[in-house]
Formats: C-alpha cells, structure tokens, sequence
C-alpha cells in the first residue's frame, strides 16, 4: 500500500535528517540530489525541520554559480546534550558532547578500593553533574554508560557480577534518580568493538572479534554488522575460558585458572618480570600489562634509543623484550583460536591499552601463531583506540539512541 501523506514526510524528514548527520551540512540542492525528491519536496521539509528546531541555517555554500550563495543547513547540534561514562573497578571518566558528538567536557576520578559504596556513587554522579555544567548542559538527553560485568538483555541493567565493585550497580540507578536523561548501560568491551568498528581498527569489516586486554580480559562479538550479546548477556566472557599452562580451572564465581590467569594485567606483569622488564604507566589508571608491553616494543623497534624514562637499553634487554613478546603471543593466540575455531571471525583485534601499545608487533606476532594453530583464515589488527574505545563506543550509543528520539516522525 502507498505511504499517506503525512507518513511520507516523516520518512523524508528522516532520510534528510541522516544525511545532515553523515554528510554534515548540506544546500537544498545538495539534499534534493541525494535524496532524489523533488524541490518542493525539499523545500517543504526544510520548513518543517526549521520549524521543528532540529535544523538551522549554518552558512552558504562556496559554489560557483550566478546569484546568491545557497544557504547550508545542518542539524542543531545543541538540541541536546549527550554524556559517555567508563565505569572501571578503579574510578570513572566522563564526556558530554552535543548532539553531533563534539566533544564539549571531559573529566574523570578516581575511586579507592576502601570507598563505601555511597560515597563511590556520590564521586561518579557528581563528576557527571560537573563536566555538564561545564560544557554548557542545563540538561542531558541521554547517557551512555560503558561498565565490566554482564548486561541483562531482558532488562538492559546491570547483573550482579562477583568481584565487581556494588557501587557499580547503585551508580546507574542514582544516574537515572539524579539526572532527568535516559540512561543506556552496555557492557565495556562491546562497547569498544562498536567503536573500533566505526572509527578505528575494525572500519572495513562486519564480522570480527575484539579481544579486550587490559586490567582484565573479555571479548566482544559482532558478526554479520551485529553485536551479539547471546542468551544471558554473557558473550565474549572469555575470562572463564579454560586454558592450557594454568595451575586450576575457572569456577561459576571466579575466572582464576581460566584465560585471565594467562593474559589479564597481573599475569602479564609477572611474565614480564620473569624476564627482566621493567616499566612504568605514563599516565594514571593505566594497566601495568601496557606500560609493560610498551617498553618492549620500544625496545625492539629502537634497541640504539633510550625510550624514556628508562635508560638505553642492552642486547641482554633487547632479548629480554623478545622473549617476552613471543611468550604473551602464545598466551595471547590460545584464548584467540579457541574463538576463531568457534566463529570463523575472518579478523580478531587486539584491543584494550595492551592492544594498542602492542601496536603491529604483538598482532603480527599472534597472528604467526595463529596461522599454525588453525586452519581458518584470521587477520589479527591492533586497536586503533585503546583504552579509549569504551568512551567513544558510549558516546555513539548515546548520540544513536538521542537521534533516534529525536528524529522520530512525530504524529501530525
């Protein structure tokens, strides 16, 4: 049957909303040519969303052509504010962004492992409360918040997971009483392979793994363009994933003796150690694994410099550094095949701060072994955004849910 009026507009008004978000601003000729609707059609809902408030004249165009210059719309990017919140055992960082996710504050604290759980609560909120008003935000229209633990996907709220913080779980009810915003929890490694997909390591593809590595491990699905999160929300929970070369297996309550004994960051400091590294964060929160991890490459990649703060380092370092990265790259390609020979991903990245500072030297590595270990095709990439991608993966969250809020026909 043919679309009604009114409904014809509002799938006009969103068509031309979507390419104002892709494309960013845009003349009435540009979108009457993208769309492929006629100019009075293009002229009518450029009123209409005028009107509605959701776009504005931001310039002209800089065409050559006779006459004035054709006006360029774009959406109000101040419509409504969005907050991103990574929630670590650790502490909490926060971004508010406009509607277009330009980025408008930015801050974080830290939270001490003997903090109450209320004193904790009241630390994240306020820090939310705080960097809107510092961008400019009387309100937030919706928030994103990236946390460790499983996601029920009945109810989209945080379970109760043994070893994690209880102020985790408060923080998002507090969010939800404090701010009049909706407020979107996911879990902290899909969120990151959301990211990598849309902005970092992961552009080209629509079905890979993420192997988050970090404080902790985990792993994120997404096959065929979609996050999968499984029955329970418990996908990509490799921590538990029993392994060869640990000393016990994992229980139902902790993930000792499974895949984090052999690649979380404790582990990978003591593997460090045992051959000789040493290295310091440089910057606070960061995993120990990836200031680790780091010295290393450097050590590698430049054996004549001195990688600061360390001194230059010797042939013995050198080989020190080798040896280290070949052995996490064993570890590493254990938890990695029993994945792949269960998915057939096509592609694994390495994410998560260890990830990143591996750079290409860590992924070339595990994917050599690899290629021994499975018959499978597997390309393994290093992360493009770190530590950072569960930020970014919260704030696309919030600004795609915001939109389509925001964007929704509404009833004429």
């Amino acid at each position: 049957m043919p679309a009604s009026p009114s409904t014809a507009r509002a799938i006009n008004d969103r068509v031309a909303l979507r390419l104002l978000q892709q494309e960013g601003p845009l003349t009435a000729g540009q979108l009457k040519q993208l769309t492929g609707l006629s100019r009075p059609t293009v002229a009518d809902l450029v009123e209409r969303l005028t009107a509605a408030g959701l776009i504005e004249v931001v310039g002209e165009s800089g065409e050559q052509r006779r006459g004035p210059n054709a006006r360029l719309y774009g959406i109000v990017a101040d419509r409504a504010h969005l907050a991103a919140l990574d929630v670590r055992t650790e502490g909490v960082s926060v971004v508010v962004s406009d509607l277009l996710g330009r980025e408008l504050a930015r801050a974080s604290v830290p939270i001490a492992d003997d903090t109450g759980t209320g004193p904790a609560v009241e630390q994240a909120v306020t820090l939310v409360e705080r960097a809107a008003k510092e961008a400019g935000a009387e309100r937030l229209h919706t928030v994103g918040v990236g946390a460790p633990g499983l996601i029920d996907p009945a109810t989209g709220e945080l379970r109760d997971s043994s070893g994690l913080p209880e102020w985790h779980r408060r923080l998002v009810a507090a969010l939800q009483e404090r701010l009049p915003a909706r407020v979107i929890v996911e879990n902290e490694t899909n969120l990151a392979a959301l990211a990598e997909q849309r902005d970092g390591a992961a552009r080209d593809r629509d079905t890979f793994v993420l192997l988050w590595l970090g404080h902790g491990t985990g792993a994120a699905v997404v096959l065929d363009g979609r996050l999968r999160r499984g029955a329970s929300g418990g996908t990509g929970e490799i921590g538990f994933l029993p392994v060869p070369g640990t000393s016990t297996l994992p229980s139902a309550t902790d993930c000792e003796g499974g895949f984090h004994s052999l690649a979380g960051s404790a582990a990978i400091a003591e593997l460090a150690a045992g051959h000789g590294l040493v290295a310091t964060a440089v910057s606070p929160g960061e995993p120990e694994a990836a200031a680790l991890v780091r010295q290393a490459v450097a050590t590698l990649s430049s054996p004549s410099a001195s990688p600061s703060p360390s001194p230059s380092p010797s042939p013995s370092a050198s080989s020190g550094a080798d040896r280290f990265l070949s052995a996490l790259a064993d570890r590493l390609a254990i938890g990695a095949a029993s994945v792949v020979a269960v998915l057939d991903p096509g592609c694994v990245v390495l994410g998560g701060e260890v990830g990143q500072v591996g750079g290409e030297v860590l992924a070339a590595r595990v994917g050599e072994r690899l290629a021994r270990m499975s018959p499978l095709p597997v390309e393994v990439r290093a992360s493009a955004l770190g530590g950072g991608a569960v930020l970014r993966g919260a704030l696309l969250t919030a600004r795609e849910s915001a939109q389509d809020d925001l964007f929704a026909p509404r009833s004429r």
